[in-house]
Parts: C-alpha cells; sequence; structure tokens
C-alpha cells in the first residue's frame, strides 16, 4: 500500500509539472487582460502571433536538439545570414523561390556542420555552436558590407506581412503547419522518437543498435533549417535583410524551452512546450510595450526570466532525482 501511494504521488507531481508552463501562461494571460484595455484586441493578438512566430519556429529546432542532449547558440547568427543571403539574392534580381530556398539551405548547412564537429569530431556542442555564432554574424556582416538590405519586390513581404483567410497572419499560418509536423515527427517518426532515447542515455541508445551520430547531425541540420527559414519570415516582416538581425534570439529560445518543459541534460521537451514558452516569452515584451515599461527594464525581465527558466530546471531535474530515490526506498 505504501508504495502504491508513493507511486500515486509521484505521478500527480509529475503531471502538475506538466502544466505548470500551461497555467503561467495562462496566469500572464489574464493578468494582462485586466491591466491593459488594448490587449485583448483582434490586432494585438494578431500582433503577439506575428512576433513570436519566429521565435516558436526556432524554438521548435532547438527543442530537438536540446532533447536530444545537445545546445545550439548559433541559431539567432544562422538566422542573420541566411536573412541576408535571400535578401542579396532578391536584389541581385534572382527568383524569389530560389532565393528562399538558397537561404534555407545555408542555415541547414550551418546545423549540417555544426552536428558533424560534434558527433564526428567530438567536439563539445557549446564550443562548436559557440563558434558558428561568430562565423555567421561575420558572414552576414561581410556579404552585407555591414549596411541594411533594402529594395525587394511586394511579393516577398507575403512571407511575413501577407494574409490567408480575410485577415489571418500568414507568419502565424507558417508558424503552426512547421509545429504541426514537428509535433508528427517527435511523436510518430522515428527520427523523432530516438531523439528522447539518445537525450536519455546516448551510450545505451548506441548499444542498442543506433547510429548516434548520424541522428545528432540530423537534430543539428534541422535547427538550422528552420533557423534559417526564420530569417526569411522575419527579413519579410522587415521588408529589409539586417546582419544584426537575431541577436539574443539564442538565449530566448533556449529559455522559451526550458520554459515549455525541456531539460537541458536531454530526453524531455514538446513541441507544444516549445509554443508555450514562445508565447510566455511574446506576452511579456507585448505586455511590456502596452504598459509603457523601458526597453530597457524589458531587457532587465528577458535577462530574469532566463535565470528563472534555468533555476526551474535544475530544481525540476533535483526534485525528480529526489522522488525516484524515494520511491526506490
Amino acid at each position: 500500500m505504501r508504495i502504491r501511494g508513493l507511486v500515486y504521488l509521484i505521478r500527480v507531481k509529475e503531471n502538475m509539472k506538466r502544466f505548470t508552463p500551461l497555467i503561467s501562461l495562462l496566469i500572464i494571460f489574464i493578468m494582462l487582460t485586466f491591466l491593459s484595455p488594448y490587449f485583448l484586441t483582434w490586432d494585438n493578438l494578431c500582433a503577439i502571433g506575428v512576433q513570436i512566430a519566429v521565435t516558436v519556429i526556432l524554438a521548435i529546432g532547438e527543442m530537438m536538439v536540446i532533447i536530444s542532449g545537445g545546445i545550439d547558440l548559433s541559431i539567432g547568427s544562422v538566422l542573420a545570414l541566411s536573412g541576408i543571403i535571400t535578401s542579396v539574392m532578391l536584389v541581385q534580381g534572382h527568383s524569389e523561390e530560389l532565393s528562399i530556398i538558397s537561404g534555407t539551405l545555408v542555415g541547414a548547412g550551418c546545423g549540417f556542420i555544426n552536428g558533424f564537429l560534434i558527433s564526428k569530431g567530438k567536439l563539445p556542442p557549446f564550443i562548436v555552436t559557440l563558434g558558428m555564432m561568430g562565423v555567421a554574424r561575420g558572414m552576414a556582416l561581410v556579404i552585407s558590407d555591414g549596411v541594411v538590405i533594402s529594395g525587394f519586390s511586394d511579393s516577398f513581404s507575403w512571407w511575413g506581412m501577407g494574409t490567408l483567410f480575410g485577415g489571418f497572419p500568414v507568419p502565424v499560418f507558417l508558424m503552426i503547419v512547421i509545429s504541426l509536423i514537428g509535433h508528427l515527427v517527435l511523436r510518430y517518426m522515428r527520427f523523432g522518437r530516438l531523439s528522447y532515447a539518445i537525450g536519455s542515455n546516448s551510450e545505451a541508445t548506441r548499444l542498442s543498435g543506433v547510429n548516434v551520430d548520424n541522428y545528432s547531425i540530423g537534430y543539428y541540420t534541422t535547427s538550422g533549417l528552420l533557423a534559417g527559414f526564420a530569417g526569411i519570415v522575419l527579413a519579410s516582416r522587415l521588408n529589409t535583410g539586417q546582419p544584426t538581425a537575431g541577436s539574443g534570439y539564442e538565449l530566448e529560445v533556449i529559455a522559451a524551452c526550458v520554459m515549455g518543459g525541456a531539460s537541458l541534460r536531454g530526453g524531455v521537451g514538446t513541441v507544444m512546450g516549445a509554443i508555450i514558452g514562445g508565447l510566455v516569452m511574446g506576452l511579456l515584451r507585448n505586455g511590456s510595450n502596452l504598459l509603457d515599461v523601458s526597453a530597457f527594464w524589458q531587457q532587465v525581465l528577458v535577462g530574469m526570466v532566463i535565470v528563472g527558466a534555468v533555476y526551474w530546471d535544475q530544481h525540476r531535474q533535483h526534485q525528480n532525482s529526489k522522488t525516484l530515490w524515494v520511491a526506490k526506498g
């Protein structure tokens, strides 16, 4: 009976932890509804959706990497590089389709290099992706000559500012489609399901006959691919290619993943969690603007949220270890 009671308590605690991100999101949503009369309007909600679309697209790729036990600090810089590549090609007269595909593939290539050096070269993910952060940002500055690129056709703005179905923002639609694909991959495809096994115990997964290195390369390539596409959406939304775009996005995205339930130790995370984490970050920024909070204090707030998210992840892991120890005892 005692063991059954402990098992029941463990399940209750796990369910509460699972719903903590959603509860936090609802609390912030309700608070902003009461604090600002402009928050719960269609225009503002669409603005939030457009604002978080890039963050969520980045977070889905980052979530795959984190689940597999890695980390990708280069996504913000890869986003900028892909946006610049696409912008330069558009200004040079290349077709919109070729420009978008090229920019996305550049992002995927950066991710592939990250995964190859980490898996085959046995280098630490932190060092490799930190290096790629500098390389991609530097290349974006070199290619653009450090200036903002503009002069796109009106059709390109559809990706970042267009609407569907009589007013539904295209970036939000793209975010939903990519989120659905990401959910199906993680839940039902071997490629996605193995990320949990690799993140939980890579050596045991390797001994079971799985080529862990190739799968890890795949996760980093996916992260780079989505970062590249996010860069194109952002360039379209801003109607300019900016070599400094995406600065600081990597930390915000990692915080969103952790707030959404991912563990920095790997093996835990969902696409829905990435969406919830992205929404939390978006609501905080939007709410700060509506309440006329200084942009400087917004940076302080985001920094505190990042530290808080990492603390929550460590606390959660500690509690899980204690619970398992008690259950075994």
